[in-house]
């Protein structure tokens, strides 16, 4: 049966359902939730924006985006972003999705932590990280009413969610501190690791070593 959240259908095909299994079975509740919350979160921005994304297409991005967080899917040679973007790319196209979809999934989880850029993309690439702005940092949470962020917080509680997703981002991110320049994920690193030592752009700049 098709669950119903603040008024946005959770995608309930054969597929779909394969991909809330992945997920359960390699994240843990807090991310599983997050995930899932992101989505409803996304759709809703979605419905108050005027966008209209393929709901199973959006639906595998917010679940697939921070697989790179997990043991199973985590990498150390590169960003955790790109972990959960592959994953998500190979599944949809071995399960018969086009790759142009399966383009667009790639491109949303990838760029989910990359602020501006999605809004000039698809409807799937600019609500996934609407969605997951807003479960995270609040971001948007205005644009939507208090009957919706209740009815999802109902639904879906972020029970202790600020310690747990940065306990989550650390672990993540801490074996390729490398992956993090360039991006917000080096003050989680910064947050946690006393010794962790920022790259500067300005310093590699100044040093780059080519005759001038």
């Amino acid at each position: 049966m098709t669950r119903t959240v603040a008024g946005i259908e959770i995608p309930d095909s054969a597929m779909a359902r394969e991909v809330t299994e992945l997920v359960r079975d390699a994240a843990d509740d807090l991310l599983f939730g997050h995930s899932l919350r992101s989505y409803l979160w996304g759709m809703l921005h979605g419905r108050h924006r005027g966008l209209a994304p393929d709901p199973e297409m959006l639906y595998a991005a917010a679940m697939f985006h921070d697989l790179g967080l997990t043991p199973r899917y985590r990498r150390v040679d590169q960003r955790f972003e790109l972990d959960g973007a592959d994953a998500a790319r190979d599944f949809l196209v071995d399960h018969g999705c086009s790759h142009a979809a399966a383009r667009t999934v790639w491109l949303a989880v990838a760029l989910h932590t990359t602020p501006e850029i999605p809004d000039r993309l698809e409807p799937e690439v600019a609500l996934l990280i609407a969605g997951v702005s807003t479960d995270v940092v609040g971001a948007g949470a205005d644009a939507l009413t208090p009957e919706e962020i209740a009815e999802v917080c109902a639904a879906q509680p972020r029970t202790n969610f600020a310690d747990g997703i940065l306990h989550a981002f650390h672990a993540g991110m801490k074996d390729r501190p490398q992956t993090t320049f360039g991006t917000m994920n080096v003050d989680v690193l910064a947050h946690f690791d006393p010794e962790f030592t920022r790259v500067d752009l300005v310093d590699l700049v100044v040093k780059n070593p080519l005759p001038q």
